[in-house]
């Protein structure tokens, strides 16, 4: 018995000075960040890679905060219409999508995502009689869509979004066809693979189209003229001219851009 005492004694002396002797283990942090990294980032933040904590904090994923640290003085991407909303989003991450690479470029334009994220918002404000009126017209909507969609194109979420935010200054019905755009335009594209344009033979063109500022130039007499072989025509004769395919779709030339 005495012996096994002993025996115990002096091993758990070994032990306390082996703990005691025993020194920090240095973590290499580049290998660890090169082993934790879920893969490179794009050409734009590739000058921070290696250095996590510029977008992260311990155990966190990319903070806006940290974003918004770097980019709240672009001129560029705050002070132009179709981007200034990035200033009242203050969630990055939901639609910038980093470590994938340098080929992708790390952005998805996804106006569900922005739908999401504004009713969020909305949702955590419900003592806003504006935003109170907000859901229960989503609410009302969302019940409505199942019977009879009104904007099949769009959820009822995405059609309380404000287009015109972000893209009066690509409006080229120069606001004639009033503010409801969804009830033309889908969020997947711009275009709208219905549309038909009036007759061939229209000739009521400037009422949505204007004529490009060569045109009121001696490059309209010179040019333009000539190629369509319209020698007499006017600038207010866009059908003369122009084709309703394309406004680079000229007659008897083909498809021609000078413009």
């Amino acid at each position: 018995m005495r012996r096994w005492t002993v025996v115990l004694v002096v091993s758990a002396g070994l032990g306390l000075g082996f703990l005691l002797e025993r020194k920090p283990i240095a973590i290499d942090a580049p290998l660890f960040q090169r082993q934790v990294s879920p893969g490179p980032l794009s050409v734009s933040h590739a000058w921070l890679e290696g250095n996590c904590a510029a977008c992260h904090t311990a155990l966190q994923s990319a903070e806006a905060a940290k974003c918004i640290g770097c980019h709240a003085t672009d001129i560029n991407l705050l002070q132009r219409q179709p981007t200034a909303f990035h200033a009242a989003i203050g969630a990055c991450s939901r639609c910038h999508v980093e470590h994938q690479g340098s080929s992708p470029r790390p952005v998805a334009m996804d106006h569900a995502t922005l739908a999401d994220i504004r009713l969020e918002a909305v949702r955590e404000d419900r003592d806003d009689p504006s935003n109170r009126r907000l859901l229960a017209w989503i609410d009302q909507h969302d019940v409505a869509a199942e019977i009879a969609p009104t904007h099949p194109k769009v959820t009822s979420e995405e059609a309380a979004l404000d287009c015109a935010a972000c893209h009066s200054t690509k409006d080229r019905h120069q606001g004639y066809f009033g503010g409801d755009c969804a009830a033309c335009h889908g969020t997947s594209s711009w275009t709208i693979e219905e549309f038909r344009h009036p007759s061939p033979s229209s000739v009521e063109c400037v009422q949505c189209h204007q004529a490009p500022p060569s045109h009121f130039m001696m490059h309209f007499e010179m040019v333009s003229k000539r190629v369509a072989g319209e020698h007499d025509a006017r600038v207010d004769q866009c059908f003369e001219c122009h084709q309703t395919t394309s406004w680079n779709d000229i007659r008897r030339a083909g498809w021609y851009k000078h413009h």
